[in-house]
């Protein structure tokens, strides 16, 4: 198995050292092979909102930098982390450029049964807004999401501190690993099946096939699927999956 960490610092500090440990712990456990991926050290573009590769297809993007080459990497990984330190607030502007190149990646999510997680460092408060953005991130991307963690990071680190940041280092890991070698795809919540059926019913009522959103679900068959996966619904999801669908419909109409 492989796994690719993707570090949206410019430093090669906190979040490197917290996904290196992290890592480290993953090759501990079994049989994992890793990356360590600084965004800092490839050429991500501004997305300029062109819509582009929502209507055409992300080949068309008119900027040319290396968001295929970080794809790629994600595409050759059985697990993924995004670890960002807390700028004002938010994910580093590295990392929130490069998910602004995956935009049509939450149109069209295609990392199904990969797992992933989250890592924030920070000195002071509010990473778990960050933490929860970024699972969201991945979720709504497709992948099998290991919620995240925030690590205090205040410089300079106390020896209390340290252990600390070791030892939830080592907890997520743990949490990782067990879904990494687990590889099931699960059962969708309520919410992520009215997203599906929602998106796909509007996308089928709404465009045609000159847009590649549309094609995209015609091809992966999933107009007709009951989610993105082949998955078991209980009746009662099933019953909400088609009011989800007549719901879709009747916003489209009024």
């Amino acid at each position: 198995m492989k796994v690719t960490a993707i570090i949206g610092s410019g430093r090669k500090r906190h979040s490197y050292i917290a996904c290196e440990k992290f890592l480290q712990n993953l090759h501990s456990f079994g049989n994992v092979e890793y990356e360590l991926v600084r965004l800092s050290e490839y050429n991500i573009g501004i997305c300029k909102g062109c819509r582009i590769c929502f209507d055409k297809g992300e080949e068309h993007c008119p900027n040319k930098d290396d968001r295929d080459i970080l794809i790629g990497k994600i595409n050759d990984s059985d697990g993924v982390i995004f670890a960002s330190p807390n700028y004002s607030f938010q994910v580093s502007g590295l990392m929130k450029a490069f998910l602004d190149r995956l935009g049509f990646g939450f149109h069209r999510p295609s990392f199904f049964g990969k797992t992933f997680t989250s890592i924030v460092v920070q000195g002071i408060g509010k990473g778990e807004n960050i933490v929860k953005y970024l699972d969201f991130v991945g979720k709504g991307l497709g992948f099998n999401v290991v919620k995240g963690c925030c690590l205090k990071t205040l410089e300079p680190m106390t020896e209390k501190s340290q252990q600390k940041f070791d030892r939830s280092i080592e907890i997520q890991s743990k949490k990782f690993y067990a879904q990494l070698v687990k590889k099931e795809f699960p059962v969708p919540t309520l919410w992520w099946l009215m997203i599906f059926r929602m998106a796909r019913t509007s996308m089928y009522k709404m465009l045609d096939e000159s847009c590649r959103d549309y094609t995209y679900f015609r091809d992966k068959g999933w107009f007709e699927s009951d989610y993105f996966y082949p998955v078991k619904l209980n009746p009662f999801k099933k019953l909400s999956g088609k009011i989800f669908d007549k719901l879709a419909i009747q916003i489209i109409r009024s």
